[in-house]
């Protein structure tokens, strides 16, 4: 009787083994979803940017509107017969 105990004492050590530390067990599960969680999180952010840079990208190709703005702020353009006045701070 007392082998018989200590046989199913091992084999229930052996099964919870498994399933916390084996391959596929609870503390690998717990790691893998905390590196998918981290990926949705960078996977959205980029999302979110890609979604700009089309509307972006829409913007320049179907209106003039977001051409002129561009170049008047990026590159410091005006329009005929516009007067450029800067205004510096006080010392």
């Amino acid at each position: 009787m007392r082998l018989l105990a200590l046989f199913l004492f091992a084999l229930i050590l052996a099964t919870q083994y498994a399933l916390w530390w084996g391959k596929g067990g609870w503390l690998n599960l717990r790691e893998q979803q905390a590196v998918l969680e981290t990926e949705q999180e960078n996977n959205e952010a980029l999302i979110a940017r890609n979604n700009a840079l089309n509307a972006e990208v829409q913007d320049l190709r179907l209106g003039i509107d977001a051409v002129e703005e561009r170049a008047r702020s990026e590159l410091g353009l005006l329009r005929d017969a516009e007067i450029f006045i800067q205004i510096a701070p006080p010392k």
